[in-house]
């Protein structure tokens, strides 16, 4: 487990503080992407056309997928020559194409051409997405119409397991649909702030929420405190969002996914466990992935008090004791949207439970 001091290591807070734009004239309240489109427009990440609206539901193309980037990003946007033939310096997106190109975020094709008017897919979103926020997690979920012969199969996987991007409830991600501005505009967004990660998050998901700080209370009466933030510069390797726990005066970087078929989690660097399969049925068994040890889900819908709040709705699962292994076995307890809340051994002895969340 990598532990850094507290005073050597810093915690890199997220603040975006914006002033409102403009409403645009097509983009109602109730549109599904109207807080992550108001959001980037605050940002001046995407702007509105000159009759005032913002086309929300427009395919979007690779020059504005470039733009968008670039913005985001604070490259520069100087009109100049691209490198590509059919990007012309004359062209708006000319100056974010070639400063995405020389980033490393998009890319042209092998006859030399950028193609700038072609539409985005949501697997070409996905290959440019990977390489603009770096995720830590390889794909956890099979989808049913992505296969590992395409190219955007291992960048999929990478966008999913981070949560900027999400497949639809019938276990497909739908690769080759076109991605519309408030599409694209909802996972630059998850890029880059964590409340729209939540979005992301499955029916009954039991990850927690992004934009909470988590307490917990050990037996020796210790706190553990997690939230969700940028690791320092110093971990190179772990460039997204992922969950900070510090424990006397140390700290420690904690990853939590989920898939249709479980919930892991674990240490960043270090191994990671699968603490629920799915679908959730009490008898059902598992190994922790890692880890050879078996686990039980042994009741549902179970109340469990904690000393944040009493759940009624908990799954405990228990870590059956192997003598020949030293594991002397203990029951955890997890809830929805908190994941675990509560874990005590065989003989009933709180070893750990959630204290407050804020």
């Amino acid at each position: 487990m990598k532990k850094v001091s507290l005073i050597t290591g810093a915690v890199l807070a997220l603040t975006l503080l914006a002033s409102p734009a403009q409403a645009a004239t097509d983009l109602p309240n109730s549109h599904r992407f109207f807080e992550e489109m108001t959001y980037l427009q605050n940002k001046g990440v995407i702007s509105g056309f000159e009759d005032g609206t913002l086309r929300p539901d427009k395919t979007v193309s690779r020059a504005e997928a470039a733009i968008m980037i670039g913005k985001l990003k604070g490259l520069d946007g100087t009109q100049r020559d691209a490198g590509f033939k059919d990007v012309p310096k004359s062209l708006k997106a000319s100056g974010y194409i070639a400063a995405a190109a020389k980033a490393g975020y998009v890319s042209g094709y092998e006859n030399g051409t950028f193609k700038p008017d072609a539409p985005i897919t949501r697997g070409d979103m996905a290959i440019i997405l990977s390489r603009v926020f770096p995720l830590y997690m390889p794909g956890l979920e099979d989808f049913k119409d992505v296969s590992p012969n395409m190219k955007a199969y291992e960048s999929i996987g990478y966008v999913v397991s981070g949560n900027v991007a999400a497949g639809y409830p019938d276990n497909t991600f739908k690769p080759s649909n076109a991605t519309t501005r408030a599409q694209f505009s909802a996972f630059l967004s998850r890029g880059v702030e964590p409340k729209f990660q939540n979005d992301t998050h499955m029916k009954g998901s039991f990850l927690r929420d992004k934009t909470k700080t988590y307490l917990f209370k050990n037996a020796e009466g210790k706190y553990e405190i997690y939230s969700y933030v940028k690791p320092d510069s110093e971990f190179a390797d772990i460039e997204n969002f992922v969950w900070k726990r510090i424990y006397e005066n140390e700290f420690s970087y904690y990853t939590e996914h989920e898939s249709s078929k479980f919930h892991l989690s674990g240490f960043a660097g270090s191994d990671s466990y699968i603490d629920l399969v799915y679908p959730i049925k009490k008898g059902a068994t598992f190994t922790g992935f890692q880890d050879s040890s078996v686990y039980e889900i042994t009741n549902v819908g179970v109340t469990v008090k904690t000393a944040y709040k009493t759940f009624t709705n908990a799954v405990e699962v228990t870590l059956k004791a192997d003598p020949k292994k030293n594991i002397e076995g203990h029951k955890y307890y997890m809830v929805e949207g908190h994941g675990h809340v509560k874990t005590v051994s065989l003989d009933g002895k709180v070893l750990s439970e959630l204290f407050s969340v804020e």
